[in-house]
């Protein structure tokens, strides 16, 4: 499908929508970690291990916020230096287990306290939902695997 002017417009109330359901979903669990934290181990989990300056990167925050957030997470345990195996100077940083399992019961508190704002949602509408996460899913899927690739990763 060529880029039309409802396809735009449509990305754009989606990633608009995307940002007020995350934020109001934070706000309601009553979490007091930053959303750079759950970023950054989100990144961390999906991407997998990598440096400093580039996880600052894909977390979209300066490298010194980053420097601070890491020393945090290693002392939370949520993190791990390990060796960077391309240069015995540098360390990449790389989610723990304790971390991966942190952040998967941050994303269970928040589709928990969503969940009485759609419990009336019909089956096709909840099947609407499921095949829009799907799509959505699969072209971020993509994107990932593509800059990886760029990136000597892949």
């Amino acid at each position: 499908m060529p880029e039309t002017p409802e396809l735009r417009q449509t990305l754009g109330d989606l990633v608009v929508a995307a940002h007020r359901l995350a934020r109001l979903a934070a706000r309601v669990t009553g979490s007091t970690e930053s959303p750079a934290t759950w970023r950054t181990l989100s990144v961390l989990q999906t991407v997998g291990p990598m440096r400093l300056g580039e996880l600052a990167e894909h977390s979209r925050v300066s490298q010194p916020t980053m420097t601070k957030l890491v020393r945090n997470l290693v002392d939370a345990e949520w993190v791990k230096r390990i060796a960077d195996t391309t240069d015995a100077r540098a360390w990449q940083i790389a989610i723990t287990a304790k971390g991966a399992d942190a952040l998967q019961t941050w994303r269970d508190e928040l589709s928990a306290a969503l969940v009485p704002m759609f419990a009336d949602l019909s089956d096709d509408e909840l099947a609407a939902m499921r095949a829009t996460v799907e799509i959505i899913g699969s072209r971020v899927d993509l994107s990932t695997a593509a800059s990886a690739a760029l990136a000597g990763r892949g």
